[in-house]
This record gives C-alpha cells, sequence and structure tokens, in this order.
C-alpha cells in the first residue's frame, strides 16, 4: 500500500548530532529515564558520510519534548545500536545522554529478562514467562548503567522521571546513590495481581526497586492496586492509603512512596489537525476506492503481539463470513500488524499463525473483486494511520491485556464528524476512559461477533452521540494533561501519617 508520506520521509533532511546546548553544565534539573532516547538513527544519502537522527513518533515523546527543550533537563536512553559509543548531544533542543549496551546487553536484558520474562508475565502469562538467571543478572547490570548515567549529570535536588518496566531497579539504585533526588516513576504495561506476579524468582528485588521511587504512576486503578498488595504481601511493606512508608537498613523511614493511576493519552492537537487536511481526507476516500467502496470498512491496528487478540479478531470475522452475516461483497477488514521483536521465536510463530489464518480467509471468501481481510505487515507514519482512521467505520481493539491501547483514543480522536464505532476489549485500560465503546471480552467469540454486527449496524443517531461522549473525554484528558498530572503529583508535599 503506497502510503501518503513515503516521499515526505525520503526527501526529510538528516540531522545531524551536535554536543549538548550547554557543554558547560553536566548537570540537569530535570532527567527523563527510559529504555530508548527519543529518537532515532537514520542514514544519510545525500553523500556526507555521516548518520543523522530523527524525533522517535509516540506519545512519551510528544508529551516531554517540549518540557525537555524548556528546560535544564536531560533525556538518558540507549541509542540502539549494540557495541558503539556515542557521546552526549543535543537534537532539536534536547539534551541526550546515551547509555551504552553491548550486544549480549540486548540479547539478554532486553529480549531476555525485559521481554520474555516480564512482558509476558505482566500481561497475564498470555505466553509462558522464562526464568533465566543470567537474564535476571544482565538486567541487574543494566540497571545500574542506567542508574549511573543520572546520578552521574543530575543537579542537586534533580526530579528523575523513570520510564517503564526494563527499568524497574532504577529507583532503589538512585535513592541509595543519590537521596536528594525526586523519583517518579511511571509502568506503561499492566502490573499482575500478586498470584500471577508470585512467579517472578526476584519479587522481591522488583518490588524493592520500585519502591525507591517517591511515586509510582499505573495506567489504572487495579494496576496500582496490584502493586500495593505485591508490596504487603512479599516485603511486609505497611501501606495506608495507597502509600508506603519506605524503612531504609537502620529501621527508619527513609522516605513515602505512592501508587495512583495517571492512565496516558494521545497528542489530540495532532492528529485533530491531521484528520482535517483535504489530503489527508483524499487519501482516506481513495483507500475506500481501492478496496472496492465497500458497505463497512473494519479496522484493526496493532503491533504483531500475542497480547493483541488478532487472532481472535480473525476467528470471529471468519466466522461471521460463514454464518452469512458479513458478505465479503460488503466488508473488508484492514489489518495493520506493525513488525515486534522479530528475533523472538514467539513473535516468529506468532507471524506464521496470523499470516496462515489470513491466507485462508482470503483463500476460502475472497472473489475476483473483493478481498476479505487486507493483511499489512508494515509500520506506517502517523498521517497514514488518519487516513486509515477515517476510512474505517469500525475499529476492532480486540487486545487479551493491555495497558492502555492508545490506538482506541487516536481512532476516536480522528472522528471529527462524530461517526463511526469503536469496539473495545474490556482488558485494554482504555476501557476506563471510552466507556461509551462497545466494551467485549475477547474471549467470547460469539459475543465478539454479536457486538461486531452491532457495530457495523449502528444507527447514526447512536453513533454519534457514543463518538461524541467519548472524544470529550480525550480532549479534556489529552497527553500533556497526563504529564503535567504526573509532574504536579510528584512535587506534591507528603504528609507523613505514622498513626
Amino acid at each position: 500500500m503506497q502510503d501518503l508520506a513515503s516521499e515526505k520521509l525520503k526527501t526529510e533532511e538528516v540531522v545531524r548530532a551536535s554536543p549538548v546546548k550547554k557543554p558547560t553544565a553536566t548537570k540537569f534539573d530535570f532527567m527523563v529515564v527510559s529504555n530508548r532516547l527519543p529518537v532515532d538513527r537514520i542514514s544519510d544519502d545525500n553523500g556526507h558520510g555521516a548518520d543523522g537522527w530523527r524525533r522517535s513518533p509516540g506519545g512519551l515523546v510528544t508529551a516531554l519534548a517540549p518540557m525537555m527543550t524548556k528546560s535544564d533537563g536531560a533525556w538518558v536512553g540507549w541509542h540502539g545500536a549494540p557495541d558503539e559509543t556515542v557521546r552526549p548531544f543535543s537534537h532539536e533542543g534536547m539534551d541526550l545522554i546515551p547509555v551504552q549496551l553491548s550486544s549480549d546487553d540486548v540479547e539478554l536484558f532486553y529480549e531476555g529478562f525485559s521481554n520474555a520474562t516480564i512482558w509476558p508475565l505482566y500481561h497475564d502469562v498470555i505466553a509462558p514467562p522464562e526464568f533465566h538467571r543470567t537474564w535476571w543478572d544482565s538486567y541487574r547490570k543494566v540497571n545500574r548503567k542506567f542508574a549511573d548515567a543520572v546520578a552521574r549529570h543530575a543537579a542537586d535536588g534533580a526530579t528523575v522521571w523513570v520510564q517503564d518496566y526494563q527499568l524497574q531497579l532504577v529507583p532503589r539504585l538512585l535513592r541509595e546513590t543519590r537521596p536528594d533526588l525526586k523519583i517518579g516513576f511511571f509502568n506503561h504495561i499492566p502490573f499482575p495481581p500478586p498470584e500471577i506476579f508470585a512467579q517472578l524468582p526476584w519479587r522481591r528485588e522488583i518490588i524493592d526497586g520500585l519502591l525507591g521511587a517517591d511515586l509510582l504512576g499505573f495506567q489504572r486503578p487495579s494496576d496500582a492496586g496490584n502493586f500495593m498488595r505485591s508490596a504487603r504481601r512479599f516485603l511486609g511493606a505497611s501501606v495506608k492509603q495507597q502509600q508506603v512508608h519506605v524503612k531504609g537498613p537502620d529501621g527508619e523511614v527513609t522516605h513515602i512512596a505512592r501508587a495512583q493511576a495517571f492512565p496516558i493519552s494521545i497528542d489530540v492537537a495532532q492528529i485533530r489537525e491531521l484528520a482535517t487536511k483535504p489530503e489527508i481526507i483524499e487519501r482516506a476516500q481513495q483507500i475506500r476506492k481501492d478496496l472496492g467502496n465497500p458497505k463497512t470498512i473494519l479496522l484493526g491496528v496493532d503491533r504483531l503481539d500475542y497480547t493483541k487478540g488478532i487472532r481472535h479478531r480473525l476467528k470471529a470475522f471468519e466466522e461471521l463470513l460463514a454464518d452469512g452475516h458479513i458478505k465479503v461483497e460488503d466488508a473488508t477488514l484492514i489489518q495493520v500488524a506493525s513488525p515486534s521483536r522479530e528475533r523472538v521465536e514467539q513473535y516468529r510463530l506468532l507471524r506464521e499463525e496470523i499470516e496462515g489464518t489470513v491466507g485462508h480467509i482470503n483463500g476460502t471468501y475472497d472473489t475476483i473483486q473483493n478481498t476479505a481481510v487486507r493483511y499489512l505487515h508494515h509500520s506506517y507514519p502517523v498521517e497514514e494511520m488518519v487516513a486509515l482512521y477515517l476510512a474505517a467505520d469500525v475499529m476492532l481493539v480486540t487486545a487479551l491485556r493491555d495497558g492502555m491501547n492508545l490506538v482506541a483514543k487516536e481512532y476516536v480522536t480522528a472522528r471529527s464528524e462524530d461517526d463511526g464505532a469503536l469496539v473495545l476489549s474490556e482488558f485494554a485500560g482504555a476501557a476506563d476512559q471510552l466507556k461509551q465503546a462497545f466494551l467485549i471480552n475477547p474471549h467470547d467469540i460469539d459475543g465478539l461477533k454479536s457486538t461486531i454486527l452491532r457495530a457495523v449496524n449502528l444507527p447514526p443517531k447512536e453513533a454519534r452521540r457514543r463518538m461524541k461522549l467519548m472524544r470529550k473525554q480525550i480532549l479534556d484528558h489529552d497527553v500533556d494533561h497526563w504529564s503535567a498530572e504526573f509532574l504536579a503529583a510528584l512535587e506534591e508535599k507528603v504528609v507523613r501519617d505514622d498513626s
């Protein structure tokens, strides 16, 4: 599929690295720490003999980049290439501090412990997690690297915001070396109930690592509750009103760690602006035309991951075709499945299964003029995604477990005419905010089928009522609201209650 922004990306200027904007100031008052830096390397095809950098897409970068450029702040993370040393540099006004990782670090810490132990464990063991001591040793070592980089560059009393499950030990490591810091942590994925978390051999160390933070942010209140229950069960922590009084080796309270829900959101302004551009509206119309102008276009947009429920969605759609409730002449499902962790065996097998299922459906139900499932194993720029959102009558989000699912929020935001329908898994964090969606249990295939039919046949008046309420919720709670709310809570004075 030829996308709208391909030529733009080909001709985009390479932005070369420059030294940090304040080379004499090695200390920063505000620091963000994440597994990856907020930039991607791009090759220079202009013959200059050097690579450049492009700002990464995604909500986190969008939310925090303006803050980084205005403040005396720096972003710490891996630059994306193993066994390579990159000095601190500045990009579009952001100071960036690369952490160097070896090939072994990437294999053991990232592909191993982070994505084959923590990821499946925190997603309700949809796939079985693996527990290897060598992976854990690497996880500890790499977390130490990140913590050391922050400790070297943080000013006295600086605010540090650590991001996500790859860096759960960093808060405690920073607390030990730099007790002067104000430390926040945000977990972008679910946090499992204690009955599942109990499987982790290093459960105590992870909880202890997280409790180094002053404020722990989670997507849903249930995630914050799961963490507090685990802190009580596995560390014997004293939990009162979402607070833990954390004690040092001498038994004295060193600080109070709080756990709260801060549901992340999207860059609403960007999506709204793109959804009104004539060229993107025209592209949406062209997508419908290329598909034969079906009566209904259904859309799924996911990373190719076993947590996303793509198999369940395909099964429901195939059965609707088999039952005759949906005809290939009237409806097409577009499934965008962006590549993910392709070196991991489970993901390779999942891709084979999904592609085999799509081939079977199309082989059975396609006609010369019509295709049942248009499967796209690509990543697309945001311009093309918004065109797809505008083209789709029904959005299918059937995640088996998802921290938030920002695709659901992007689809609703793009529907400026208040039309369309969202079918949303109750196991996605977005279900807490988008209560007017058609909420489903993706494991219930019959229920999923009947709900898809309701969405396909939704009367326009009912569609407008639902979409208008969902759009208002998102417009009032964009990604800037999320970051501002978290950082304001981090700066709050906590009243200590020893009663």
